[in-house]
């Protein structure tokens, strides 16, 4: 996306009072349907988005929610940027019903899965995740002052997370052991896991890429 496109697109955004997450998630949508591309956004067609959602569904296998975070992203655009609607969703199909229960992990298998990643911010904001029980968008705006590690505490605060209430979770002495040296080489300001830019704390869509890549990989 062109940085002339990309900022009519956020100065919209900001006229109309998205928040600052919001903006940054629909960015980030858009990024990576012009870059599946290779092309404007604005100058692709309604079926090679749609196109776009079968390969996130069928190739790539990301979640329903995950193309549904996309799907609210590339709507806002085509529908305020470009005045385009479509009535199908661009054929994403609706969310599937299953009364299976979610699959949980084994602690050897998210041994194994975190074993996978080499990157030690990637690694250290997933077992986070695990280990303290954290939904991603909990995660992702921990900053460092909610890192309590006194040892009469030992726990992670948590500030606006489901139905907007402040809690607290268990910091776990292997989980701090691994906070420190992540500390120790990145050195973070503002937000505990910043994004590429240290303003902007990293994306949901960028952890689950993180959880996507390290799961194919081979145990």
């Amino acid at each position: 996306m062109s940085s002339k496109l990309r900022k009519q697109f956020n100065d919209h955004m900001e006229f109309h009072g998205l928040a600052h997450h919001t903006k940054r998630g629909y960015i980030a949508a858009m990024r990576g349907l012009a870059g599946h591309y290779n092309l404007p956004p604005d100058k692709l067609t309604d079926d090679q988005v749609r196109a776009y959602f079968r390969h996130l569904l069928l190739e790539r296998k990301l979640a329903w929610t995950s193309c549904k975070n996309y799907l609210s992203g590339i709507t806002y655009f085509y529908r305020h940027i470009c005045g385009r609607e479509v009535d199908d969703r661009f054929g994403l199909p609706p969310r599937p019903r299953s009364r299976k229960l979610p699959a949980v992990l084994s602690m050897e298998e998210v041994r194994r899965l975190l074993a996978n990643i080499d990157n030690l911010k990637h690694r250290v904001i997933l077992k986070t995740i695990y280990s303290a029980g954290l939904r991603v968008g909990e995660a992702i705006r921990l900053k460092p002052e909610h890192i309590e590690s006194d040892p009469s505490r030992m726990v992670i605060r948590v500030e606006q997370g489901k139905g907007r209430k402040d809690r607290y979770t268990i910091l776990s002495e292997n989980l701090l052991a691994e906070l420190r040296e992540y500390w120790v080489e990145y050195s973070p300001e503002h937000w505990l896991f910043p994004g590429q830019k240290q303003e902007n704390h990293i994306s949901n869509v960028a952890v689950s890429q993180v959880l996507y890549a390290a799961k194919k990989k081979p145990a």
